[in-house]
């Protein structure tokens, strides 16, 4: 080796030594030949390390509990499965976590030799960053989806959830109710308490609908004061039933607002059909009857099958 090429090699290895990478090198046989500063720590090794193998190094962080993250019970099948991966071809990419929470880059190398190159490059940071931009879009997803005041779905939200659900249950011929809730005389609330008031109202009313419905129906504001609850697999007596709980539940509340104590009632259209409607068709059917309810005195279910229901708790 020349004077030169001994000075490049020896400054390669001094960077390699001083590298916040990690670098390792194994023999045809698996056994680690050498390693940095940065891969004795990942692998938690201590004193000489020569000859130790792939194996011994994985068994060695498994039992002491650090290292790289392990997720399973039984190491020696984990070793296998490993193992056939490993040497499948001459250059592999893959990511893996620490048990601090340290993320490495691997790629690992088979010269022509045999001896297998491994380079370890810290992501901790990609890995966050990664992280946060997730969870943003998917606290923006939830937004776009929820109703910003009560929290629960909006329009658009429970539109195509409604569509999803009559999708799925297109292959039977079972029977579901959507619900149409405006409340009474929202207008007027306004007015006499301001929008605050109003937006406590429609808070309130929302949090006692959620309360009183089934933990799989499907509840969403549709703009304004007017509510929507679609009920799966649900017939016309069920649904009767179930908008005359709401009726009542919300008639009975109190919303408080400072020294105010409010009190509010809705009017509810109800419609039944077989699976193969859609939305457009259900929502036109109980806007109907909802409306039928307002003209009736309101604070009161009406169906659109049944027209007014004998039942009424009558007029606000």
């Amino acid at each position: 080796m020349t004077d030169t090429a001994h000075s490049v090699a020896q400054q390669l290895f001094e960077f390699i030594q001083q590298s916040r990478d990690g670098y390792a090198i194994y023999d045809v046989d698996d056994r680690l030949c050498y390693c940095n500063g940065v891969f004795k720590e990942m692998f938690c090794i201590e004193g000489a390390y020569q000859h130790l193998t792939f194996a011994d190094l994985i068994r060695h962080t498994y039992a002491i509990g650090r290292g790289i993250r392990l997720d399973t019970d039984n190491i020696e099948v984990w070793l296998t499965q490993a193992n056939a991966k490993r040497r499948s071809r001459p250059f592999r990419l893959f990511e893996v976590d620490m048990m601090d929470g340290r993320w490495f880059l691997l790629s690992e190398q088979i010269r022509q030799d045999g001896a297998l190159l491994v380079q370890a490059k810290d992501i901790t940071k990609q890995k966050v960053m990664e992280s946060e931009l997730i969870r943003s879009v998917d606290t923006l997803h939830q937004m776009a989806l929820t109703d910003a005041l009560t929290g629960i779905a909006n329009r658009r939200s429970f539109v195509e959830s409604v569509e999803s659900e009559l999708s799925r249950c297109r292959r039977d011929t079972s029977l579901v109710s959507q619900l149409l809730l405006d409340l009474d005389h929202f207008k007027n609330i306004n007015d006499t308490y301001g929008h605050q008031g109003g937006d406590a109202v429609l808070k309130q009313v929302a949090d006692t609908i959620k309360k009183t419905l089934r933990q799989y129906d499907i509840f969403g504001r549709i703009g304004g004061e007017e509510f929507a609850v679609f009920l799966g697999s649900t017939d016309a007596q069920t649904a009767m039933e179930i908008a005359q709980r709401l009726c009542q539940a919300v008639a009975a509340s109190t919303i408080h607002h400072g020294q105010a104590h409010i009190r509010v009632t809705t009017s509810i259209g109800v419609t039944t059909r077989e699976c193969d409607t859609s939305f457009e068709q259900l929502y036109l059917e109980a806007d109907d009857a909802l409306y039928q309810a307002k003209q009736a005195g309101r604070n009161r279910v009406i169906s659109y099958q049944q027209g007014p229901d004998s039942g009424q708790i009558g007029p606000d």
